[in-house]
């Protein structure tokens, strides 16, 4: 699908065809849409396939008048898939009258700007819109964290009196998410530190303070994936063990209930023997085989509960 777009007074506005100075939004293009930006803007196919393949690293070329830069942005799963959080390329590409970004699927940080979330936007000026979208993807993958870091807080409310490995298989799946990100992130920096320092595109002073903040918002999420990592490490491990001391409690409980009940079963099946027993003539003979049976029970009990078995 291709989506035209233009400023307008600071403000992304929806085209309905193609416009000088516009912004051309491809969401898993099909072949035909890639031959049309092919064929009408002169773009070489490479640069419209390389951001299409799910493992291509952040990076830049240019090539004839053309600049196709490479990010990888941060991609929500859902809950129930095997990874909450994963990554996804995002294309950038400078043509001669437009700028064009490529995706394979619906990319967030790109749903975000359309909706408006940048403010005094131009088109027209494309090195400053591709800052502008580079610090959009530095602060979506804070906000990623700040929810993967809510998620392992209601993990570990559950955790404390869990006796099932789901919550740490939850944990492990947060991990991971975050080993992706700060494997992106760090590709990233190593991308804009490039950009910066072989001045692959004219910068002015605001673009240049532009982009020395998209490095600190990047850098701040690389901090902040460390951090959490480090968290999550450290958290398995111990609630692993409290997972473990759990399930010893149960068992524990388990066995000492077992006890309680053999005791009174032991002494009941001796007395029911078919044989001569004490008392088996007298009125009162199952009160003192019961009176003893849960005696004992009783006295066992209060041994446990002093030993501190409960």
């Amino acid at each position: 699908m291709l989506e035209f777009y233009r400023s307008i007074g600071g403000k992304l506005t929806r085209q309905d065809g193609y416009v000088d100075n516009g912004w051309i939004n491809a969401v898993a293009p099909t072949p035909a849409e890639l031959q049309y930006l092919h064929t009408a803007f002169g773009i070489p196919q490479d640069y419209l396939s390389y951001p299409l393949d799910l493992d291509e690293r952040p990076r830049f070329e240019k090539e004839d008048g053309f600049t196709l830069i490479v990010m990888q942005t941060s991609y929500p799963l859902g809950e129930h898939s095997d990874i909450p959080y994963d990554t996804i390329p995002l294309g950038i590409i400078h043509a001669e009258h437009c700028i064009v970004t490529i995706c394979t699927m619906p990319n967030p940080v790109i749903e975000e700007i359309k909706r408006g979330t940048l403010r005094h936007v131009s088109t027209a000026k494309k090195n400053r819109f591709t800052l502008q979208i580079f610090l959009r993807t530095a602060q979506r993958y804070l906000i990623d964290l700040r929810r993967i870091d809510k998620q392992v807080d209601a993990v570990e409310d559950r955790l404390e009196n869990s006796t099932r490995n789901r919550e740490l298989l939850e944990l492990l799946k947060l991990e991971k998410s975050l080993v992706y990100f700060k494997t992106a992130l760090k590709a990233n920096e190593l991308m804009m530190e490039r950009i910066k320092r072989d001045r692959v595109f004219e910068m002015y002073p605001d673009d240049q303070d532009l982009l020395d903040d998209v490095l600190i918002e990047n850098l701040q999420a690389i901090e902040m994936t460390d951090i959490t990592t480090n968290i999550l490490t450290s958290m398995m491990g111990a609630f692993a063990s409290v997972i473990s001391n759990n399930v010893n409690a149960v068992v524990k409980l388990l066995t000492t209930t077992t006890i309680l009940i053999a005791i009174p079963t032991l002494i009941t099946s001796v007395f029911g023997m078919n044989v001569p027993l004490p008392w088996q003539e007298s009125p009162t003979g199952m009160l003192w085989v019961l009176a003893i049976a849960f005696g004992l029970s009783g006295t066992m009990a209060f041994l446990f509960w002093r030993w501190k078995w409960f």
